[in-house]
This record gives structure tokens, C-alpha cells and sequence, in this order.
């Protein structure tokens, strides 16, 4: 077994000046506990909640968290040789405390009652369930720390997850949104959609996966008929793409990273003030209650629409437009939303390639942001990008859009399903468990809730989870050895000779090493125990060198007849649509050359979406994955 370096450490949340955890401890807290929990069916009022946890056993797993985190790589001294490094953090609280913690996840929308998905409280005998926002953050949670997750499987596979989140970037000494001209306006584009989203209204959807991905089109408008004040002039006026105070609030919440009502309507406060949206009415009672948030800032002068001030209010009654700057803003009324209209100084969509002139001075000191215009994985995956980029030669666009294909899970799958009609679906296979393969080697994390030790007990939770995750590493390595490379396997790829050979020869001095027995093309599940990490490490290197081989193949051979076929040209312009690159996060500042809180640099602020493996695929119609959920992809710069 490899070396272990054991290290320890607690530390105390930092809070926000509104009293709630910082955002980043938030999620990670949210989805230890999820990870420690046995999510179960539990009954209230005479029904049923599946994949369910009780208030009880959050506040019992919250008393005394554990999360151990164990990385390899090779050792300073001796970069042969591969040592561990164990890491491990202690979240301990009392009930009450674990009761408030739970209540900030209700806030951030990552859990709901499952009994009342309307109410807002966190119960003190409640039953609860993950919201789709929920499962974006866990799937990234498990994917990044490198999490068995085969107890949460059923929870992904059975409920909506949310597909795209947008996340804005904050200021590291307080967890504020960083405001700026660029982020209101990618905030804006995914709020109000790529065109009005008038929900139908033939018959309520009852499929709670369909209902959700036409909440996630932007938020639900309507048309509201002002009725006439023939005393006071005022003729019936019909108000377009309308909408409540209430669900503009719930749909931040629900795909943003916006925490909160509160941090919901500051940002609603700031669409008005940069004149995206307006008041059409609040009808109220005299005696209901209502909560008016209020935003300033400086403005840029001349003919912008952005003022001084924004307000909006938080009541039941309240009702909002899209402003004609708003339709303009979310290009609504182009032909193409690539498409811009008529420049002017304020209109920061229309250049794609420029510098945030109008946002530079007057919001942020230290200069202006760079605005960074990257080429969209549509535009990359398109058959004529060749003629634009004369300079790159044909070998080099194929493996481009090849890794395209690889990173975005719907075009993935299309691929995949490309190569099993050509009879060579195991390049892909091999290629990708290759890559799970080396992350898992890389980082293996547990949370679990600590109980008393058992006498005798030698090992922590984590040097367990540790061995429990060495003896899986060493059956997948071989699981993937007997599957596509040894003699007469399953799905042996045509490979080089050589590097079959090779990776024969290396089997055979090992396992005549360890066991002292003869290397028969095949290696026995005893055999295999007795591998350690560094042997394992070496493996990896040679399974890198096949897959280098197997993605030229792919790249040269399989790619150039892919992106002809008729599904794959239908399919780009679902992709064109689905780019987080391209429309929906198109202004983007550059990204900081040290930590945050670190320089006298002021920070910028940015924004970003993250995808989810398991939404997307389901989205497209293809079966959700049964592994472990594959890293997000981030559309930062």
C-alpha cells in the first residue's frame, strides 16, 4: 500500500453580514451531508416520499460530520514512488445549530418539503427531498472530490436535475455578488430566455420533468390588461411579457446561484435599475405587508438606460414587464440572437470582441474589464470552420472537435451511438473509463457521520474509505485490462502492436513479482489484490498511451464521417442552442492571475454555467449514465 500523510483540520464558518455561511461553505456542507445520508422513503399525512431524509437525521449527521479527503502524487523525495496524502475536516454543531445550517439550504434552494414544496420554513419534523438545483451542486460535488456515489444513483435517475446553473462570481471578504454591467446582462439573457416563455395554456403539465425544463427556459410570462380610468384619461392598456414579483424571486433561485429572496430581489433591483425591466402594478391592501428592496449605483451618463436607482418590490400583488431595453437586451426581436441591433455606447451585447468601456470606469476601479469572445463549440463542431481557419490544418480541427464531442454529453452520446453502428463503439468505451479511471485514481473522498468508536477499531473513517477505494481502483484497472486489451476480450481494440506488448510484458514481471507465479495473458482476482499504488500509477501511464492512440483514431477516422450524418447536422442545432459560450454567458471578464482576497487589485466580477452529465443526456433522450456522475463543464474563460 502506498504511503499515508495524515492531516487534520476544523475551522468555523465564515458568515455573511446577513448571518448566513458563505456560499462556497454552503454547497460543500449541503452536499457532505447529503453524501452521509442513507436517502430513504418516509411517510407524512399518509404518503410516500422517496429518496427522502427527515429532519431528525440531518440534524444528527450535522452534529458530527466527517469528511476525509486522500490525493495522490508522486513523492518529492523518491517521484517513483506514490504517497497519500489524507486530509480530513470535522463539521460538528449542535441541533439547533444543524437546524439553522439546514435552513440556509432551504434558502438556496438545494432542498425542499417534500409534504409543501411551498413552504419556506425548515420544520422540526419534516421530510425533505433534493431540488434539481440540489442535484446539479451534488453531481458536481461527487464528480470533484471523487465520491462513491452508487447509494445516490436512484435519486439522479428518478428526478429533474437542473441542467444549466449560471453562477455569479463573489468578493472573497464578504460573499457578495460582484455587480457589474456584464453580469446583470448575462444574468438578464438566462431570466428572461432566448424568446418569451408563455407557458401553455391548453393543460397544467403534471410531468414533473417536463414541467421543469419549461421553468428552465426563463422565467413564466404573461400578458396583463390594465382596465381603463375613463376620470382620469386613461385608456385599457395590455401589458406584454408580464410577470409576478414572486416567481421572477423563485426562478433566481431555483437556476442561479443567487442565495436567497433577499439576494434574489437585490438582483431584481438591479434589472430595473439598469432599466430591463418596470412596475406594472402592485395592488395591495393597505394593511399586507411589503418588502421593498432598494439598489444604487453610479450611472454612465448620455443616453444609457441605467439609473441611479432600482427598486423592487417583494409582494404578492406586484406584477413587472420586460422593458423595450430589456427585449432589446435579450434579442428577442432579431432574426438570429447572434444578431445585433443598432450600437450604441451603453449596448454591451452588440460588440462580441471589445472592451466593457461602459462598465469600466464607473463600476469598478483598475481599469477596464476585458470582454474575452471564445468560438462556440457550435461554431467549432461546424463542417465549415475549416474554411474560416485556413491556417489549421485538417488533422488538428478533427481532434478539436473531437475533444467537443467528448466534453458535451449529448453529442457524446450521439457519437457513441455513431460508432456502435460502425462497429467500433469500444474506442469510446475505453477512452472514457481510461478517464474516470484516472480521476478516481487521483482524489477519493467520504463523508460520513462519526458515531463512538468501536473497541478495537484501528483505522479512521477515512484510511477505511481509503482501502475500500484502493481495492476498487485495483478491480477497475484490471475490469478495463480484461475488457478491452487482454487476449480474445470482450471488446479488444485494434491497437499497436507494440503497445500490446508492452503492457503484456509489464503484467508479466508483476504479477511473477508478487506471486511468484507465471503471467497466463489474464490476471486472477488474487493476483490482482496484491498490486499498490505506484504499480497501479504505472498502468495508468500505459492505458494514457493507448488512449492517445485510440483518440487519433477516433480523430483521423471516426469524426470526419460523424459530423455528415444527418443526426449529427440536426443535433448542431440543438448544441448551437445549448452553448454556454456562445449567448448566454457572452460577456465575461478575464480571469484573475492570483487567488482571490490576495493583491491590491480590486476583483472583477464574472459569470459562469455549469452543466450537469446526467441532465443533458437526459434531455437529449439517451439513457442516464450508471457510473459515477463526469465533471461538469464550465464555461469560464
Amino acid at each position: 500500500m502506498p504511503a499515508d500523510d495524515q492531516a487534520s483540520s476544523s475551522h468555523m464558518m465564515k458568515t455573511t453580514k446577513r448571518g448566513r455561511p458563505f456560499l462556497k461553505d454552503t454547497l460543500d456542507l449541503f452536499a457532505t451531508l447529503i453524501v452521509s445520508l442513507e436517502l430513504s422513503t418516509h411517510k407524512q399525512f399518509f404518503r410516500t416520499f422517496p429518496n427522502s431524509f427527515s429532519t431528525d437525521e440531518a440534524a444528527q449527521n450535522l452534529a458530527s460530520l466527517k469528511f476525509s479527503q486522500s490525493n495522490r502524487g508522486p513523492d518529492p523525495r523518491e517521484p517513483s514512488r506514490v504517497v497519500t496524502t489524507t486530509t480530513t475536516t470535522t463539521f460538528s454543531m449542535t441541533r439547533d445549530m444543524a437546524k439553522a445550517m439546514s435552513q440556509h439550504f432551504m434558502d438556496a434552494r438545494l432542498i425542499e418539503n417534500a409534504a409543501d414544496p411551498s413552504s419556506n420554513l425548515f420544520k422540526d419534523r419534516g421530510v425533505y427531498v433534493l431540488t434539481p438545483k440540489g442535484l446539479h451542486v451534488l453531481e458536481r460535488f461527487i464528480s470533484k472530490n471523487g465520491i462513491n456515489s452508487d447509494h445516490l444513483q436512484q435519486v439522479f435517475v428518478t428526478q429533474p436535475i437542473c441542467i444549466k446553473l449560471l453562477h455569479l462570481e463573489r468578493r472573497s471578504a464578504d460573499d457578495e455578488i460582484i455587480v457589474t454591467q456584464s453580469v446583470i446582462t448575462a444574468l438578464f439573457r438566462r431570466f428572461v430566455g432566448r424568446s418569451p416563455n408563455y407557458p401553455s395554456s391548453s393543460q397544467p403539465i403534471t410531468d414533473p420533468f417536463q414541467r421543469y425544463n419549461e421553468r428552465s427556459k426563463g422565467v413564466a410570462l404573461m400578458d396583463v390588461t390594465e382596465r381603463a380610468q375613463p376620470l382620469q384619461g386613461k385608456p385599457q392598456q395590455v401589458h406584454k411579457c408580464a410577470f409576478a414579483a414572486v416567481t421572477a424571486l423563485e426562478w433566481l433561485c431555483d437556476f442561479t446561484s443567487v442565495v436567497g429572496r433577499e439576494e434574489a430581489a437585490e438582483m431584481a433591483a438591479q434589472f430595473v435599475r439598469f432599466g430591463l425591466i418596470s412596475l406594472v402594478s402592485d395592488k395591495r391592501k393597505n394593511n399586507d405587508s411589503a418588502i421593498i428592496f432598494t439598489v444604487r449605483g453610479s450611472t454612465p451618463g448620455g443616453n444609457s438606460p441605467v439609473a441611479q436607482q432600482g427598486e423592487f418590490r417583494c409582494t404578492a400583488k406586484a406584477i413587472y414587464k420586460i422593458t423595450d431595453e430589456g427585449r432589446r437586451l435579450a434579442h428577442w426581436d432579431n432574426a438570429r440572437l447572434g444578431e445585433s441591433p443598432s450600437a450604441s455606447s451603453s449596448n454591451l451585447a452588440t460588440e462580441r470582441s471589445s472592451v466593457d468601456k461602459s462598465a469600466g470606469d464607473h463600476e469598478k476601479k483598475g481599469g477596464d474589464a476585458k470582454i474575452h469572445r471564445r468560438i462556440s463549440m457550435a461554431e467549432k463542431l461546424n463542417a465549415n470552420y475549416d474554411a474560416a481557419e485556413k491556417k489549421n490544418s485538417q488533422k488538428e480541427s478533427n481532434a478539436e472537435r473531437l475533444r467537443y464531442i467528448l466534453e458535451e454529453p449529448g453529442l457524446r452520446s450521439l457519437f457513441r451511438e455513431f460508432l456502435r453502428s460502425n462497429f467500433c463503439e469500444e474506442n469510446l468505451s475505453f477512452w472514457l473509463d481510461v478517464e474516470d479511471f484516472k480521476r478516481k485514481f487521483n482524489i477519493t473522498s467520504s463523508a460520513v457521520a462519526v458515531t463512538a468508536p468501536r473497541p478495537g477499531g484501528k483505522n479512521t473513517p477515512g484510511q477505511q474509505a481509503m482501502e475500500r477505494h484502493h481495492e476498487s481502483l485495483i478491480n477497475t484497472a484490471f475490469v478495463i485490462y480484461h475488457t478491452y486489451l487482454a487476449p480474445s476480450s470482450q471488446c479488444e481494440l485494434n491497437i499497436d502492436h507494440g503497445l500490446r506488448n508492452e503492457l503484456s510484458k509489464y503484467l508479466e514481471d508483476a504479477v511473477t513479482n508478487l506471486t511468484g507465479k507465471s503471467f497466463q495473458g489474464r490476471v486472477e482476482p488474487e493476483q490482482a489484490n496484491a498490486f499498490n499504488a505506484t504499480q497501479l500509477q504505472t498502468m495508468i501511464r500505459l492505458y494514457e498511451r493507448i488512449q492517445t492512440h485510440v483518440f487519433r483514431l477516433m480523430a483521423t477516422d471516426s469524426v470526419p464521417r460523424f459530423i455528415k450524418t444527418p443526426k449529427f447536422l440536426a443535433m448542431r442545432n440543438w448544441v448551437e442552442d445549448f452553448d454556454p459560450t456562445d449567448d448566454d454567458v457572452r460577456l465575461l471578464t478575464s480571469a484573475p492571475s492570483q487567488p482571490p482576497g490576495l493583491g491590491n487589485q480590486e476583483e472583477k466580477g464574472g459569470a459562469y454555467i455549469t452543466i450537469s452529465q446526467q441532465g443533458s443526456e437526459r434531455a437529449q433522450g439517451q439513457p442516464p449514465s450508471t457510473s459515477q456522475p463526469a465533471p461538469s463543464a464550465p464555461s469560464s474563460p
